[in-house]
């Protein structure tokens, strides 16, 4: 989506807001470039390690098969948001909402988009937590990250099942909150209608679960670039609400976007 078209989507999803469709919803936009030959994926991870240090870095490579048995293709992301962890029994995750390049950019829209994913993530984990588990540890706090600063709440619960079974606690957060919306299934219906071609990897989950050992770790994949069939790709995206302003919200997925984009072209 160009700008024009992009200001179109926050409006459409503030009719639907109107509608009681949705609360809120994430619509992002995919930026892509013809890259024919296959990049180096630890080289621009290393780049991207460097010019923009994130908690939740990392990348997946699959290289190509010899006999073309299945495509080849790659993730790196410089992620600053945890989708979930589990350790002991207990699962933790840290929804951002809310971005601005320093603090005083941070205003009651996204204080109430933060609020408003908080609270789903919290119903999302009452499905696969023992009752009365489910707490709110930090809501609101501010993050530093390169070039912006981020709300992040923290929200955490003790599984229902142990050992972990890690397909219900997937169905119960992917997609995560933050990158769909409230209620999510509208939200995601909206999403569909809106934007024009698929996100992939983007806003899904990176990360490594250890069945063994009953732990994982897994970021949501946003500040993320892909490479496939020739084409690299970098979403970005913005909530929105009834309170958000169309030019602000194309202005915040220039801003997420910025510093990657350059660190990548060098």
């Amino acid at each position: 989506m160009d700008r024009s078209a992009y200001l179109h989507a926050v409006q459409a999803t503030q009719a639907a807001i109107r509608e009681g469709e949705v609360y809120q919803a994430n619509i992002c936009r995919m930026l892509s470039a013809p890259v024919p030959d296959r990049p180096d994926a630890a080289a621009l991870a290393a780049v991207l390690d460097r010019g923009n240090p994130a908690p939740y870095a990392g990348y997946l490579d699959v290289p190509p098969h010899p006999d073309d048995a299945w495509p080849s293709a790659w993730a790196v992301t410089a992620s600053p948001e945890l989708s979930f962890a589990v350790e002991h029994g207990r699962i933790h995750t840290g929804p951002i909402k809310g971005t601005g390049r320093t603090p005083t950019d941070l205003g009651d829209k996204d204080r109430a988009e933060n609020v408003m994913i908080t609270d789903l993530v919290r119903n999302d984990l009452q499905r696969i937590c023992d009752p009365g588990t489910v707490a709110v540890t930090a809501l609101l706090a501010t993050e530093q990250h390169p070039g912006l600063v981020h709300l992040v709440s923290r929200v955490r619960g003790t599984l229902s099942n142990a050992p972990v079974r890690w397909g219900e606690v997937l169905a119960a957060l992917h997609p995560p909150g933050s990158t769909s919306g409230a209620p999510k299934s509208s939200a995601l219906h909206l999403i569909d209608e809106l934007e024009p071609v698929p996100r992939g990897v983007y806003c899904g989950q990176l990360g490594w679960i250890d069945a063994d050992a009953q732990t994982a770790r897994l970021a949501v994949a946003i500040r993320t670039f892909t490479w496939a069939d020739g084409q690299l790709q970098f979403g970005t995206g913005a909530g929105i609400t009834f309170g958000s302003d169309p030019a602000a919200e194309w202005a915040e997925t220039e801003l997420k976007a910025a510093n990657l984009v350059a660190l990548a072209s060098c």
